[in-house]
């Protein structure tokens, strides 16, 4: 990828370029990442998550993750969390079920199980396992400025790639994980 296309291009164009891997890993405990912000205060209040994939934030991302395993892309989205979790982490956990449907593979990691993985500082996607794009939050868990950070650099993706697959291999799979 030319070097000014990774800093300019949209993260689904990036998605689309992607041929074999895109995995995502979350090390946070809670987020307030605008677009979930509504959602999640009615999970506060109700009970009820938020799965209907024609609504909310949904129809931007279902579509991308379905194009791309339609394309043979295989999606794994790993989360370390903290036990006991917290509200928000209960959130994730009930809404993830939009996430199987569209063709991602999600697992859950408890934080006490990742001691002594080597992880990389923040929250990343890689891509295709040589680009990475890092994300960036404030301490009250949203988007930072300047929030996505990429590199193509093979020793960052070498250390994204070790973590990821370090972290997949302890995690127990969503339909097995309760919160």
């Amino acid at each position: 990828m030319p070097q000014n296309a990774l800093h300019t291009a949209t993260f689904a164009e990036l998605l689309a370029a992607t041929r074999r891997s895109a995995v995502h890993l979350e090390m946070r405990d809670a987020y307030a990442v605008g677009d979930e912000q509504e959602d999640f205060e009615s999970f506060l209040r109700t009970g009820v998550a938020n799965t209907d994939p024609t609504r909310s934030f949904w129809p931007q991302w279902v579509p991308l993750v379905e194009d791309a395993v339609t394309r043979g892309v295989v999606m794994r989205r790993a989360r370390i969390v903290s036990e006991p979790v917290t509200d928000y982490i209960r959130y994730e956990h009930a809404i993830t079920p939009v996430n199987l449907q569209a063709g991602e593979q999600v697992r859950w990691l408890p934080r006490r199980h990742a001691s002594d993985i080597a992880l990389p500082g923040n929250d990343f996607w890689l891509l295709d396992e040589r680009l990475v794009q890092f994300h960036h939050f404030t301490g009250s868990g949203d988007w930072a400025e300047n929030g996505k950070e990429r590199t193509d650099d093979p020793t960052v993706a070498a250390l994204c790639a070790a973590a990821f697959e370090k972290v997949w291999e302890r995690a127990i799979p969503h339909e097995k994980y309760t919160v």
